[in-house]
Order: structure tokens, then C-alpha cells, then sequence
């Protein structure tokens, strides 16, 4: 497969990301409408949540495994057990003390008494600080599954520079689906706060979100490696982890607890059945 035919199987896989980002601009949705919305975000986030955890780990297992059978030394266990581990760490603790910054520099509390206050202040100050609360997490929603993404396209990229043209369409298809779930889970925040997007910033978190797999499709193209696939993938989880308790903090004010866990399970649902797809490809 020539190189400008994986670019372009890597960009499919991503920009199918674009088709879930409309819903961001439901007018006023229901309150139900947005309880689900943000249950499902949170069923997709918890399957990529497993999904970049089992995938990060695996150089681990690996080195486990061959220690055990006396085929390699100690050195690449601890070396993995450390990128895994400390990118874990980095992903989630840099969004946590990003987060203290920012009530620093008075990021309103969307539930709080002094929230409008707040606002005016942060507004006058600019940059990421004059976000609603509600656009922050979207961002960081999109930033996760962005680097989740790099890894997808390093997968594509890899099997398509190693001749295996069947097994790089089918893991294609299975994340085009995959993303069109994720555009999904970016959108949730501004559902559940009826905050109306822009087309311009609808896009910016689908470049953020989807662009990531192309990138991935052509780094992986040339080179293939476990240490950077481990540092991206736990990264990712860490970021993820992060905004899977924000959208938890939303989730404990609703008053329809089904909707919330029905939600919570067709989201899961969604994120199993189109990794079938890419399962079934061998991958």
C-alpha cells in the first residue's frame, strides 16, 4: 500500500469524529435529553477507558511474560511499568492541578452561589479562563480522545507499512465508528449545560479529537514503537479518567436515575460493538 493511500485510510478514521459534533447544537434540549446525552458520554469515555488501559499495559505483560520463560531480563519491566505508570500519573494529575490553576485565576463554579460573579471576572481576564465550564470540559474531552486517537492511527499505520492491507481497512472501519461515538462524548457538556456551540469551535474540537489519527496514521507508517504507543495510551486514560469524574459530577444532580444508567449502558454498548469490528479483523 503506497504511502498517500494510508494517509487517506488514516483520514477517514478520523474525521468520521465530525459526525457526532452537531448535536452540540441542539437548541435548549430537554433535561432528560441532557442527563442521557451525558450518560452516554460516560459510557463511551469508560469503554476508551478500558480499551487505551488493556492496550497500554500489554508491553507490560509482555516483559512479564518474558521474564517468566527466561527469555528476557527485568530491565524492560521496569522500564514500561515506569511509562506506563507515569504517563498514567501525568495524564490525570496535570488536568487536576490545570483545573486548581484555574480556580485560581476565578473559573466560576457552574453550581455554585458565586458562579455569575466568577464568570464576569474570568471573562475579563481572556484566554482558556473565560471558557464556560461546560466548553473546558468538551476540550478536554476532545484532548483525550485525541491522544487515544494517535494510537489508533499508529495501529493503521503499522499494518499498513508491514503488507497487511486486509487487517489496516478493517481496523479503519472499526475506529471510523469508533470516533463517530467519540464526536458524541465531546458534545455531552454543552448538551447537558444547553450552551449552543459555534460551527468554528465544533470543528476546532473535532481537528483536536480526530485530526490525532492521522497523524498517528503517518508517524506509524514509518516506525513502529511500544514505548511511545504506552506513553500516548496512558496519557490518554489518565485525561480520560479526569473528565469521566467531571461528568459524574453533573450526572449526581439528576432527578431520572434511569435515564442516567441506560445511558451509561448503551454508551458501553456502542464503545464494545464497534470494537467487534476491529476484534474481528485480527487486530
Amino acid at each position: 500500500m503506497s504511502e498517500w493511500e494510508t494517509l487517506v485510510l488514516g483520514f477517514v478514521a478520523g474525521i468520521t469524529i465530525l459526525l457526532g459534533l452537531p448535536l452540540g447544537r441542539l437548541r435548549a434540549p430537554r433535561p432528560g435529553l441532557s442527563l442521557f446525552l451525558n450518560a452516554l458520554a460516560i459510557g463511551i469515555l469508560t469503554f476508551l477507558l478500558w480499551d487505551v488501559l488493556v492496550h497500554g499495559w500489554q508491553p507490560v505483560d509482555n516483559a512479564l511474560s518474558n521474564l517468566h520463560d527466561n527469555s528476557g531480563g527485568l530491565g524492560p519491566v521496569i522500564g514500561y511499568g515506569a511509562l506506563f505508570f507515569g504517563g498514567l500519573t501525568a495524564g490525570l494529575m496535570s488536568l487536576v492541578y490545570y483545573e486548581r490553576w484555574l480556580d485560581g485565576r476565578g473559573r466560576p463554579d457552574p453550581f455554585g452561589p458565586g458562579a455569575m460573579a466568577a464568570g464576569e471576572l474570568a471573562a475579563q481576564r481572556g484566554g482558556l479562563a473565560s471558557w464556560s465550564a461546560a466548553r473546558r470540559l468538551s476540550l478536554l474531552i476532545a484532548v483525550g480522545i485525541g491522544l487515544h486517537n494517535f494510537g489508533e492511527g499508529l495501529a493503521i499505520g503499522g499494518s499498513a507499512a508491514t503488507g497487511e492491507i486486509s487487517l489496516a481497512t478493517v481496523l479503519v472501519i472499526g475506529f471510523a465508528l469508533h470516533n463517530a461515538t467519540e464526536g458524541f462524548g465531546i458534545v455531552a457538556p454543552l448538551a447537558a449545560h444547553a450552551e449552543r456551540p459555534s460551527w468554528g469551535f465544533l470543528l476546532l474540537m473535532g481537528l483536536i479529537g480526530g485530526g490525532p489519527t492521522f497523524v498517528g496514521t503517518a508517524m506509524g507508517r514509518q516506525f513502529t514503537s511500544a514505548a511511545i504507543s504506552v506513553i500516548f495510551l496512558t496519557l490518554a486514560a489518565g485525561s480520560i479518567l479526569y473528565v469521566i469524574v467531571q461528568l459524574l459530577n453533573v450526572a449526581r444532580h439528576a432527578e431520572r436515575k434511569e435515564l442516567l444508567y441506560w445511558g451509561l449502558l448503551l454508551g458501553l454498548a456502542a464503545g464494545f460493538i464497534t470494537d467487534m469490528v476491529v476484534t474481528a479483523g485480527g487486530a
